[in-house]
C-alpha cells in the first residue's frame, strides 16, 4: 500500500533547537491498512486527500486543519476523522507543535465489514474520547504490532462500528450470537495458537465471513479472535519461562514474530516484562523449596 501521509514538504520539516525533532514514522501495514506516528512542529501539510479514512488520536500538543470549508482544532486524547476524498490540510496550533497516531484504512475493507451496506459519514472530523471509540485509541497504542489477517479483520470491524456509531445514521441492530460458529473458532486457535491461522480457515470453520465471526467472537467472549489466539500464546510462553527456556526461544516457539513482540504483549497483559516475571516466578519457586526443606 502507497504512504499515505503526505502533503508535507519534506524540506519544510526542520530541526527547531530546543525541539523535538519532526518525523513520520510507520508501523507495519498489510493491504489497506496503515499506521503512522507523526510530530510537526514547523509548517505542516499542504492541503491534500487521501483514498482512505484517515482516523487519528492526537498525542500532543494542538493541531489545526481545515477540512469541509471550516478551520478546526484537535486536543491531546481527541479523535480526528478524515474521509476518502475530502481535502484537509495540517498544522500546529502553537509553538510547542503537535503530535498524532493515526491509521489509514481501505473503504473496501470498511464496506466488507459493513457488509456491503454504503459507508457511514461522520460530519464532525474531531470526536471525543467516548466509549464507542475506545477500540480505535486501543489500535493505535501501538503501531509497531504487526498486522496479520485477523487482526486485519479486527481493525476493519472496529472502524466499521467506529464510523457507525459516530455518524448522522448509527446501527444499533445486533444479530443473535452464533455460538456454535465461535465455539469451533475458539477451539481451533486454542489448539493452533502457535500458527499463523489465515481469516480463510476460520472462515471454513465457522461457515461466515472474517467480519462476521470477528463480531461474533467479541459478542460471545469479550475479545476479539487475534487478541485470543495472543492470549494462548501468552499461556504457553508464561509455562516455558517457567521452565528455563531462553526467551528468543520461547517466543518463536509460542508463536511471536520476535522478542521484542512478545515481550510487548507480555507487558500490556500482565504489567510485568517477561524478564522480571522469570525472576519472580524463580524467587517464589527457591521460597516454597525452602519451606518444604523446612517441614521434613
Amino acid at each position: 500500500m502507497r504512504r499515505t501521509v503526505r502533503g508535507a514538504n519534506a524540506d519544510r520539516l526542520e530541526r527547531s533547537c530546543g525541539r523535538r525533532s519532526d518525523s513520520i514514522r510507520f508501523g507495519p501495514s498489510a493491504y489497506g491498512v496503515e499506521r503512522a506516528e507523526v510530530y510537526i512542529s514547523t509548517r505542516g501539510f499542504d492541503p491534500h486527500r487521501h483514498g482512505t479514512y484517515g482516523i487519528g488520536v492526537a498525542t500532543a500538543g494542538v493541531a489545526t486543519f481545515r477540512y469541509r470549508g471550516s478551520q478546526r482544532v484537535c486536543l491531546p486524547g481527541q479523535l480526528q476523522v478524515l474521509h476518502p476524498g475530502e481535502t484537509h490540510d495540517g498544522g500546529p496550533g502553537t509553538e510547542d507543535g503537535f503530535g498524532y497516531r493515526i491509521l489509514h484504512i481501505a473503504p473496501e475493507l470498511v464496506r466488507g465489514a459493513l457488509g456491503g451496506r454504503s459507508l457511514p459519514f461522520v460530519a464532525d472530523p474531531v470526536q471525543e474520547p467516548k466509549p464507542t471509540v475506545r477500540p480505535i485509541v486501543a489500535l493505535l497504542a501501538d503501531i509497531d504490532d504487526p498486522v496479520s489477517e485477523l487482526s486485519c479483520a479486527e481493525i476493519a470491524v472496529a472502524v466499521a462500528d467506529c464510523l457507525l456509531s459516530l455518524s448522522d445514521c448509527p446501527d444499533r441492530r445486533r444479530a443473535t450470537v452464533d455460538i456454535r460458529a465461535v465455539e469451533l473458532v475458539r477451539e481451533y486457535l486454542a489448539a493452533h495458537a502457535r500458527e499463523q491461522t489465515p481469516a480463510s480457515t476460520l472462515e471454513k470453520i465457522a461457515g461466515s465471513d472474517r467480519f462476521t465471526i470477528t463480531r461474533h467472537f467479541r459478542w460471545a467472549f469479550g475479545t476479539s479472535p487475534d487478541r485470543y489466539r495472543t492470549l494462548r500464546r501468552l499461556a504457553l510462553a508464561q509455562a516455558a519461562i517457567e521452565s528455563g527456556q531462553s526467551l528468543a526461544q520461547v517466543a518463536a516457539e509460542a508463536g511471536f514474530a520476535d522478542q521484542s513482540h512478545m515481550t510487548r504483549h507480555f507487558k500490556r497483559t500482565y504489567g510485568l516484562t517477561p524478564t522480571r516475571w522469570r525472576t519472580l516466578t524463580a524467587a517464589s519457586s527457591t521460597e516454597r523449596l525452602e519451606t518444604n526443606r523446612h517441614l521434613r
